[in-house]
């Protein structure tokens, strides 16, 4: 994508197993697409945990080993009933979109878009981001972290990286490290990170902490995914027309091809 820009000290990271990737170079993060003009985060290869559920075995009361029955007391006190509380059935769950049923976006994936649209409605809610943005995003910087590969946590199973930003691939920025090599593992350039593509120094600036464990980490898709909304809401635009939406995805890559393909997903979902 188009190149982010703007420092921050980020939150804590994790650090992550190196997987080369072959994208482009984001205006904002870095994208993968050849065929995209200056991009911002520099693309990879192609992409809220599930409540964990417990169920609780009712334990069989224990038998008498003895056939004889024991004598009743003689001051045995017959017990009144108890009184049933009658409790209402759940509110059912919202009915998953037919793009995630038909498996075009993974579930894991879907839940952390969702969940990022949600906490912007809470926090920014003059942005009006719809998840269907995010998941635009998320489809061609990563193809959905290569297809949901995630763990239950949100954490990429196989870290992604873009190419080395160093002027080698046509196409591409150079971009010299912006982090000491911390989140991308090169300490002479940076390199786009994550299933979103973002290069260090926007990393920093927008990294959220989207799943709630106390770390911002790129390479998970609820943070990911909660940061890329921050940085398409940012500049106060109102995403709820098409318009606003072009300014903010051209923000995130400096590519109309690019930008065409980020909304079409995103109308298709």
């Amino acid at each position: 994508m188009g190149k982010h820009s703007k420092p921050r000290i980020p939150l804590l990271q994790r650090s992550h197993r190196p997987l080369a990737a072959t994208a482009l170079v984001p205006l904002v993060g870095v994208v993968a697409a050849a065929a995209a003009a200056t991009t911002d985060d520099g693309a990879g290869p192609s992409v809220a945990a599930p409540a964990a559920t417990s169920s609780v075995t009712a334990q069989p009361v224990a038998q008498s080993s003895s056939s004889t029955p024991a004598p009743a007391s003689p001051t045995a006190v017959i017990p009144s009933p108890v009184a049933q509380t009658q409790t209402s059935a759940p509110p059912a769950a919202d009915p998953l979109p037919a793009s995630v049923t038909d498996g075009d976006v993974p579930a894991i994936n879907y839940r952390a878009y969702r969940a990022a649209a949600d906490t912007i409605a809470r926090t920014q809610p003059t942005c009006g981001i719809d998840w269907k943005l995010v998941a635009g995003i998320g489809r061609v910087e990563s193809h959905h972290a290569n297809n949901g590969d995630i763990a239950a946590n949100g954490e990429l199973k196989t870290p992604i990286f873009g190419p080395t930003l160093d002027g080698s691939l046509a196409g591409n920025q150079v971009i010299t490290d912006t982090d000491g090599g911390a989140l991308d593992g090169d300490s002479v350039h940076d390199r786009a990170v994550g299933p979103m593509q973002f290069i260090p120094s926007t990393w920093k600036k927008y990294a959220a902490d989207g799943n709630g464990d106390g770390v911002a980490d790129p390479q998970n898709i609820f943070d990911a995914a909660l940061t890329t909304a921050r940085y398409l809401c940012d500049g106060h635009l109102d995403l709820r027309n098409v318009a606003s939406q072009t300014t903010a995805v051209l923000r995130y890559n400096n590519s109309m091809t690019y930008v065409s393909d980020v909304l079409g997903y995103a109308r298709g979902y």
